[in-house]
């Protein structure tokens, strides 16, 4: 009964969200609390909600206090030459541009922390799909899947917990998959030439200078419309797009306002913003490579290192208090929705784990697989990997099911190391699980509904992950 309990409640929430009846927050607390009560263990949910919240409270700090750090360091233009580093490879080519997303994306991954990529690419990219029109699930999509594959390095976690569940040594479990791994960031890069190609075909391709221009020219011819119909002598005037008044009016005035949102946006390659510090460029480059060094080698805890950057960026940068607090609110739409976001998380994984519905599912899940596939448990491991680190968190994974999948394993000949370079397979498409805090910053940052992020991104990042575990297979890794 818990099994499919567990199974309906992970259902009714994908549901929901991605049909857009309920908000994230509001099904990530409603729904566990629901079936908390049906299970008949309401009387708990309390007990079930505070280990949620204690057990993720170390990430929703180092959240809010990442997000304060780099969105400090966007202000004050740490970032501004990559940017311009990924203009000149774009030259506002759509087909470049999603390219360069995948590439930017794998290359920030290399610090093992998902939300500073996330936060990083998007400030980077988000102008550039923004002003040239172009679909921002396929930034989110491409970015999540390139996180994913670089999420297997050793200090990223997922191989750090495998190792930890099997009494394995990481780098034994990491070398030999980097041929896989390899295969698999060339598949995210191929298939963001083939979106990007997608999106150059329905967008064409203009400069960056030739798009404002247009989009100028729009929104002049859009107002000059506008003007003649309130006075009395536009009744046979035409919007810009050639179509003729009516239905269609409101779409250009839709339009015109999206126009003024993105020049908004792309204020943030302003090179005159009042924000810029380029006397300081060196020392916040510097305190950044100190802060992702330190976070490499665990020197202190990252909530604590993000705290401090966050305090020492601040302060320096930012000397009267003034300044301070006005940075502080400019960040604080990102801050509250992601932490809020983590601590709605922390009510559904508390519910599934504290009512034993996890523990339950993974059973089932290992006794329906037929003997016959013992000696092939590993590629097993590898298909159960991608709905199991989707639908639990990695803690559950691989402290909970990855050693009973090795013990069955074991029993049929399979060794440990391969059964733990499997279960790496799925992390792609776990990037972009409703349990993962990192998607909210990259969906909630790119404005993004979590839902169109997932009907797009699932299928790709599935595919994704079967590409590594084909290329495993044929390099005899698992």
């Amino acid at each position: 009964m818990l099994t499919i309990l567990g199974f309906a409640m992970i259902a009714t929430f994908l549901v929901l969200i991605m049909m857009k009846k309920m908000s994230p927050i509001a099904a990530l607390v409603l729904i566990p609390a629901l079936f908390c009560v049906i299970v008949g263990k309401g009387a708990h949910l309390g007990d079930y909600v505070i280990d949620g919240v204690s057990s993720l409270a170390p990430t929703a700090a180092m959240l809010m206090f990442a997000i304060v750090y780099f969105g400090v360091m966007i202000d004050v233009g740490l970032f501004d030459p990559i940017v311009r580093g990924i203009l000149r490879f774009c030259k506002a080519d759509p087909m470049r541009i999603v390219v360069g997303t995948a590439l930017l994306a794998a290359t920030v991954s290399l610090d093992g922390d998902g939300s500073t990529t996330f936060m990083i690419t998007v400030s980077a990219m988000y102008p550039l799909y923004k002003r040239l029109k172009m679909s921002l699930v396929v930034m989110t999509g491409v970015a999540a899947m390139a996180n994913g594959v670089m999420n297997t390095l050793p200090w990223g976690g997922p191989t750090a917990r495998a190792a930890t569940a099997l009494e394995l040594d990481a780098g034994d479990i990491f070398v030999p998959m980097i041929p896989a791994l390899l295969v698999g960031l060339l598949g995210v890069v191929v298939l963001a030439y083939v979106l990007g190609l997608r999106e150059r075909r329905r967008l064409g391709v203009l400069t960056l200078d030739e798009a404002l221009v247009k989009e100028e020219a729009e929104e002049t011819e859009t107002v000059l419309v506008g003007s003649g119909s309130a006075g009395g002598s536009g009744k046979g005037a035409r919007p810009a797009g050639g179509s003729g008044a009516g239905p269609d009016a409101g779409a250009e005035d839709d339009g015109a306002k999206a126009g003024a949102e993105d020049d908004d946006d792309f204020q943030g390659l302003d090179p005159n913003r009042p924000t810029l510090r380029p006397g300081l460029y060196w020392f916040n480059a510097l305190l950044t490579v100190v802060l992702l060094t330190a976070m490499i080698m665990e020197l202190l805890p990252i909530p604590v290192l993000f705290l401090l950057g966050a305090a020492l960026a601040l302060s320096v940068n930012f000397p009267h208090i003034p300044d301070q607090k006005a940075r502080i609110a400019a960040h604080a739409d990102n801050v509250l929705n992601v932490s809020g976001m983590v601590f709605a998380a922390a009510v559904f994984t508390g519910v599934l784990q504290g009512t034993g519905m996890v523990d339950s599912m993974a059973t089932w899940l290992v006794d329906v697989v037929p003997d016959g596939m013992g000696p092939h448990m590993a590629l097993v491991t590898g298909v159960l990997s991608l709905p199991l680190t989707y639908f639990m968190s990695n803690d559950g994974f691989y402290f909970g099911v990855l050693p009973v999948l090795a013990e069955a394993g074991a029993a049929h000949g399979v060794s440990p190391l391969e059964m733990a370079r499997a279960s790496l397979v799925g992390q792609p498409l776990h990037m972009s699980s409703p349990l993962v805090p990192a998607v909210y910053v990259l969906v909630g940052m790119a404005r993004v509904e979590f839902g169109d992020h997932t009907r797009f991104v699932v299928k790709w990042a599935a595919l994704i992950c079967l590409l590594i575990l084909a290329a495993g297979f044929l390099f005899g890794i698992v």
